[in-house]
């Protein structure tokens, strides 16, 4: 079954195997991703399009030495199979287990831990010059890997113009199988399609040069054709003139599922002494049929079986608070025409697909552009629309000067709607959401809100999209849980109480609710009165309530699933402090300064103690310290 990747501790053990034997390894480490993907959730159809040119990077350069940047970081699976983790690769994505990205922590080949896409360039250009600084011997090679989807980003340009400018030494891989996670958007994509309809080879360009300038001007339907030529003789026989005329040296487009080619190629760029981007064609979910014909279903599948040639997923049947969201803002946009909808290339993960469908004219995928889909949003606005930006809570930081500049400073009635906030489990630290309400609380005009449930949701995004100023609504990966009461209305500002309390008070923002409710809940049946309040609202903070609570309870405990620096808890202290209040028996619970590792939600929330027993037992312990006596044990 793994009869030579087992054998495989470093990419040294590689360098003797024939091209037949590195064909067998290729097949290999593909049964091992769908064995892996029969277990659990896991990034997939990337990964198995990268399996020949991680063998090829592996037997081309020595990364003891050269550097490797993988850009994104999702499609990392086999390389960490080749470099001493293949005995460990059952665990990836699980609690204590091997990262789902690079991390430097597990291997020396992993020179950072990159999880958002885009920068590789500018950090394989970095590296390049701060070794060039140092003179390390012999010389280091260079190589950054990075899909056609992130080099729409606009970081890859402003690095690829630095790149040029310099003249330095390095490759970049451009790693293009007309995928993002959904299918790319946008004219860069559009040439390199027309770049890879035709073969390329270098000594040819000066000659074609020559030719196309001669090319006749003849009548229809011979001039189409011609012009057609002509542009894909442009665009693919010419170099790739885009990145030539940035300072790259182009090479390919190359077969990226022919090791003998990639090595070949992979060679000639290690020998140019000036930025050279290799074009390497692949086929995301290559070898699996069922990737290659959906790869964007297949990106980061629920676990599956396969039997008798079918496949059958294994699904949770619980609904998610982002299918929540999406019924909503369908429903919003279906009743008015100025609502619209944008992502940043991540359709399928905010479950967009049926508003693209049917309303196309009001659904813009920009890419993975996350600063032009706020300031889009922005423009959008001021048209007299009412812009819904729908981006996860990890990759909304990537539009934070848009936030301010074209949304906040302008008082534009944006909505920011951010998926994924809290903690995103297996994920790990690149993925999880953790900052964004400290990032969005100081910004003037900005309303923050985080729904306690699924009822709380819907009810907010009406609220923003009738608001006139900016709004941002944050809410988790998880299944949308519902809180049994009579659902208040969402009004500016006000909190809800779920439950009165006489000893203490919790006080609950966003989807640790039912985990409050259920303490609160335990507690009462020891004899401790603990009540509940729903913040809703971060900014504006009810602290009309809030404050009540903090002057009467003998304690109380604030709950946030994020960052306790500048978060909710933060602003709580911050109101109270205002009003001249006592706050030595106000509890914090949320994510200290430190970054999460990666584990199922469930086991990160235990160990953080915002798990239903961990809130409990806060409680408890405060309960104990300014009542000794009265505490219960």
């Amino acid at each position: 079954m793994d009869t030579l990747l087992a054998t495989i501790q470093s990419p040294r053990d590689l360098k003797d195997l024939s091209r037949k034997q590195l064909a067998q390894l290729a097949d290999e480490m593909r049964a091992a991703l769908c064995r892996l993907v029969s277990t659990r959730s896991a990034h997939f159809a990337s990964n198995l399009g990268v399996v020949e040119l991680s063998l090829a990077l592996h037997t081309t350069f020595d990364f003891t030495h050269d550097r490797l940047i993988w850009d994104t970081g999702h499609q990392i699976y086999p390389h960490k199979m080749l470099t001493g983790r293949y005995a460990q690769f059952n665990t990836i994505r699980t609690k204590g287990g091997l990262m789902g990205y690079p991390n430097p922590a597990e291997s020396p080949y992993d020179l950072l831990m990159t999880g958002h896409a885009g920068c590789s360039v500018a950090t394989i250009l970095g590296l390049r010059c701060g070794d060039d600084l140092l003179a390390p011997e012999p010389p280091r090679h260079c190589v950054a890997v990075i899909g056609d989807g992130a080099f729409t980003c606009g970081t890859v340009f402003e690095a690829m113009n630095h790149a040029g400018g310099l003249k330095k030494e390095l490759t970049v891989v451009l790693n293009d199988n007309k995928m993002s996670i959904c299918p790319r958007v946008g004219s860069v994509g559009d040439y390199l399609d027309r770049v890879r309809m035709t073969s390329f080879y270098t000594g040819l360009k000066a000659e074609v040069q020559r030719i196309l300038t001669k090319m006749p001007v003849v009548g229809d339907p011979v001039e189409r054709f011609l012009n057609q030529m002509k542009d894909s003789l442009k665009a693919g026989l010419l170099g790739g003139m885009l990145f030539e005329e940035l300072g790259f040296r182009y090479l390919g487009p190359v077969d990226g599922h022919n090791i003998g080619q990639l090595q070949k190629y992979l060679a000639m760029a290690r020998d140019f002494d000036l930025p050279v981007l290799l074009h390497v064609v692949t086929e995301k979910g290559h070898g699996f049929e069922p990737a290659e014909e959906d790869p964007a279903s297949f990106h980061s599948p629920a676990p599956f079986e396969q039997s008798n040639g079918s496949l059958s997923f294994k699904k949770s049947g619980s609904r998610p608070y982002t299918q929540v969201a999406r019924e909503t803002i369908f429903e919003a946009m279906q009743a008015d025409q100025r609502v619209a909808v944008i992502t940043a290339a991540m359709c399928q993960g905010n479950m967009l697909e049926p508003i693209r469908d049917a309303l196309p004219d009001r659904f813009f995928d920009v890419g993975i552009s996350e600063s032009h889909a706020v300031a889009f949003a922005a423009g959008l606005a001021k048209s007299g629309m009412r812009p819904i930006v729908d981006i996860y809570s990890t990759f909304m930081q990537r539009g934070y000067d848009q936030i301010f500049q074209e949304v906040s400073l302008q008082d534009l009635p944006v909505v920011l709607m951010m998926d994924r906030a809290g903690l995103t489990g297996p994920d790990g630290p690149t993925h999880h959401g953790v900052f964004d309400l400290a990032f969005l609380r100081p910004f003037p005009n900005l309303v923050v809100m985080a729904p306690g449930d699924a009822a709380d949701l819907p009810l907010m995004i009406q609220f923003a999209l009738a608001h006139d100023h900016p709004t941002g609504i944050r809410y988790p990966k998880a299944a949308a849980e519902t809180v049994q009461r009579d659902v208040a209305p969402v009004e500016l500002g006000t909190a809800e109480t779920i439950r009165p309390g006489t000893d203490g008070m919790l006080l609950a923002c966003g989807a640790v609710l039912p985990a409050c409710v259920e303490a609160a809940e335990s507690l009462a049946d020891e004899g401790l009165d603990v009540g509940v309040i729903n913040a809703r609202f971060v900014k504006p903070l009810d602290t009309a309530t809030i404050l009540e609570a903090v002057q009467e309870c003998r304690f109380v405990v604030t709950v946030e699933e994020g960052t306790l620096m500048g978060g909710f808890g933060s602003a709580v202290l911050e109101a109270a402090n205002d009003a001249g209040l006592d706050t030595r028996h106000v509890k914090r619970l949320g994510i200290g300064d430190a970054y999460v590792e990666h584990g199922s939600r469930a086991e990160l929330l235990a160990d953080l103690g915002l798990d239903a027993p961990g809130i409990a037992a806060a409680c408890r312990r405060l309960a104990a310290e300014l009542n000794p006596v009265d505490a219960v044990d």
